[in-house]
């Protein structure tokens, strides 16, 4: 029921100062409806407008509650010219507990905000208001701030109370003086602030065949003598900071500016997004994007800009011209590109980072420009300087630590707010380090019995290697068997190994599946006695297509390493075996000089998913439970574990991280699950998305490809490991120990900094 107590209710707006009717705010009961107190707020108004000097001293001061303290230019007025006011002025959002009213503060009182005295979540007293009005705009009556007293931190302050005036809660917020429509960030001018910073634009896909498109190498030569220009399709190399270049007797809505390098295959030039189209795009447009441009105009370029350096020194640099992007004249038309519309005929540049090492560091000249990876070990709090002559524009810094492991020191940045404020904002150091590569042997040591460890290290993703899985894997014994910190070299492991076969007549069921395991080519659930060749390849079928009956075997991509050899099964068959495996020219030049290679890229038996059998629960739960403390005889002959069917359908990867100082590297299992009812997978066009979600959704096989089902979708997790040649990772590891000096290493998950924002 409307107009309970304690239930605030908007008043009907109306000119002036928007004053509800006075009937409706008289305490007592009329016509059965109790009447909430009245409001302080409002008691207050309705005073200084009958008073005949527009200001009071309230009768009583009751406090209220500071709910925002906002900032923004003031356009000069009349009134204001002779007072010579600040540059910046203040409007002050305060709750009485009825209602909400924005305010404006004094200039006077600037220092309050200046000194951090008057801030939001306080208790505040006003002892004295009075009315100013907007002659710019009709009726617009506004209450101002004249004297003040700023008390304690209040606990807690509702956001549910309403505003009194219906004006203030219109969206986009506008300053309450001024043509301004929209408020600036309260520290400093480089940060998006409020509701007028859009970031909802999204890649679309595009038709471009009625799309003239023109080169900027060609755009340079020919640009003078054009009136219209064809479109540029380009990819953002460098985003700049936001510039606020407002004036107080400048008329512009958004005087905004911020620059973008782009590029295409035959140049990088400056592109300069001005005013009203900052607010509409610039949350929306990153670092390696591809963009399509059209309707832009192009001027002579500055000469005396400070540019960024090159992203792509292979790159022309076009210094003579500048591409101008605006609202209007004329309207630019912006179309984020998907990356998965992208072609490689278009030739654009990719993005080249200078990762160092904190080991590095030193021996860098000084001025040099680089990026670095780490952990934040220690965040300073927010710190200000002036500008260069002015005395109320600041520049916003903090000083951080980052780690990377490769280095007792850490690197310590001067890390300025360059319009991010959600990431300068939100940083925070992590209370765990990164693990150096050399330092994963000792972790994997320090493990007891099905113990489990977290890890993450840095690295460069340098082998990746297909591990098929089939039956017969696990029917045999591996040549790469246990790992531990003194276990023997491999050549010592395979003797032993095929001893053991040789004296046994039948295979071990703990040993590890990789893609050095020897195999038999029996399925049985009892396998022959027979002797095997060590360091055999394992046996895959592979469908017989027809350009393979005609005698051509069918197109591979350069990316494949495609590895033929025989394999005699237990007719005498000769049996082709492929193995699928990206190898990067880094760990071509690299691998031969390692002072250490961790191997942990196989999966033991005990880690493979098994189709469950009910009349071997018992022991199915022995094998997936802790070892009990007393023996438990078996009744009857106990099944070996290989014999239950495996739940795998894919088989696993092994993958190799190279260290950042590229002198030790470890090889660890990488198992995706395979899920074609997860739909978030449906877009999984790179190795580190598949990494992500740790699952590879099936694209429609059509002919031969079903024949070999799941298998046939490993390619394109191949395919895509070409992207991160050379590129820094971070990459989460799961350590377990499975007893018997079984270890096993998974990669979790990898993360690229360079994409993160």
């Amino acid at each position: 029921m409307s107009g309970q107590l304690g239930e605030p209710q908007e008043g009907p707006s109306h000119a002036g100062l928007d004053l509800p009717n006075p009937e409706r705010n008289e305490a007592g009961v009329q016509r059965g409806v109790v009447r909430r107190r009245r409001s302080w707020i409002q008691k207050v108004l309705e005073q200084a407008t009958d008073s005949p000097l527009q200001w009071i001293t309230p009768s009583e001061v009751v406090p209220v509650a500071v709910l925002a303290v906002q900032r923004y230019l003031l356009e000069g007025e009349a009134r204001d010219m002779e007072s010579k006011p600040p540059l910046y002025c203040y409007d002050v959002t305060i709750s009485d507990g009825v209602f909400r009213e924005k305010c404006y503060l004094d200039p006077s009182l600037n220092f309050l905000v200046y000194k951090n005295i008057l801030k939001v979540g306080i208790e505040v007293k006003i002892s004295r208001v009075s009315c100013v009005y907007n002659e710019k705009r009709l009726g617009q009556g506004i209450l101002c701030i004249d004297n003040v007293h700023c008390g304690e931190s209040l606990d807690a302050i509702s956001l549910e109370i309403p505003f009194r005036n219906r004006a203030h809660r219109e969206i986009p917020e506008r300053p309450l003086r001024g043509g301004k429509s929209h408020y600036l960030a309260l520290w400093n001018n480089e940060d998006p602030y409020g509701d007028i910073w859009l970031s909802n634009k999204e890649p679309e896909e595009y038709n471009f065949n009625d799309t003239r498109i023109i080169s900027l190498s060609h755009l340079e030569m020919t640009w003078s003598t054009r009136r219209n220009f064809p479109a540029l399709l380009v990819r953002i190399l460098h985003k700049s900071k936001l510039r606020y270049y407002g004036k107080p007797n400048k008329k512009m809505t958004e005087p905004y500016q911020t620059f973008l390098e782009v590029a295409d295959s035959s140049g990088t030039v400056s592109a300069i997004m001005w005013n009203a189209l900052c607010p509409e795009w610039y949350k929306s447009l990153h670092v390696g994007l591809v963009l399509l441009l059209q309707d832009y105009s192009i001027k002579k370029s500055y000469p005396f800009r400070m540019k960024p350096l090159p992203v792509n020194p292979r790159v022309k640099l076009i210094s003579t011209m500048e591409i101008c992007l605006n609202l209007r004249d004329p309207p630019t038309n912006i179309i984020i590109i998907p990356e998965e519309q992208v072609k490689s005929e278009w030739r654009l540049p990719k993005l080249n980072y200078r990762f160092i090492t904190r080991s590095e560091l030193d021996d860098m000249p000084q001025n040099s420009i680089c990026d670095v990876i780490g952990v934040l070990v220690y965040v300073g709090r927010v710190q200000r300087s002036k500008k260069k002559e002015s005395r109320e524009e600041f520049w916003s810094y903090r000083w951080i630590h980052i780690a990377d492991g490769t280095s007792e020191q850490p690197f310590i940045v001067e890390l300025f707010s360059t319009s991010q404020p959600e990431v300068f904002e939100n940083i925070y150091p992590i209370e765990s380090f990164f693990t150096a590569i050399s330092e994963v042997r000792k972790e994997i040591e320090d493990l007891q019995y099905r113990e489990k460890k977290r890890i993450a290290i840095q690295g460069i993703i340098t082998v990746i290697k297909y591990v098929p899985y089939s039956g017969a894997t696990e029917s045999a014994s591996a040549s790469e068997t246990l790992r531990n910190a003194d276990r023997p070299s491999t050549s010592q492991a395979a003797k032993r190994e095929s001893q053991s076969q040789e004296r046994d007549g039948k295979p071990q069921d703990d040993g590890p599946v990789s893609s050095q395991c020897c195999h038999t080519t029996s399925a049985s659930l009892s396998p022959p006695k027979k002797k095997r060749t060590l360091q055999e390849p394992i046996p895959v079928p592979q469908p017989e297509t027809a350009a393979q009956t005609k005698g051509n075997k069918p197109d591979m991509p350069s990316i494949f390493q495609r590895q033929e050899s025989t394999s005699t099964g237990s007719k005498g068959k000769a049996r082709k075996t492929i193995s699928d495996k990206w190898e990067s020219q880094t760990w071509r030049e690299k691998k031969f000089g390692l002072i250490d290679h961790l191997q942990y890229g196989c999966i033991y038996p005990e880690s493979i998913p098994r189709r469950f059998v009910l009349e071997h629960r018992n022991f199915l739960t022995e094998q997936y439970n802790s070892q009990p403390a007393k023996y438990i005889p078996q009744e009857g002959r106990p099944p070996k574990l290989y014999e239950f069917k495996s739940a795998l359908v894919l088989g696993h990867f092994e993958v190799t991280i190279l260290g950042l100082n590229h002198d030790i590297a470890i090889s660890v299992a990488f198992l995706p699950e395979y899920s074609p009812e997860d739909v978030r997978t449906s877009q999984i066009g790179t190795l580190l998305t598949c990494m992500n979600y740790s699952c590879v959704f099936p694209k429609e096989l059509t002919g031969n490809d079903k024949l070999q089902g799941p298998r046939a979708l490993t390619g394109d997790i191949i395919k895509a490991a070409a992207e991160l040649d050379k590129v820094h990772i971070v990459g989460i590891l799961d350590i377990c120990n499975l007893g018997k000096n079984k270890t096993e290493v998974y990669l979790h998950k990898i993360y690229r900094p360079d994409k993160t924002s």
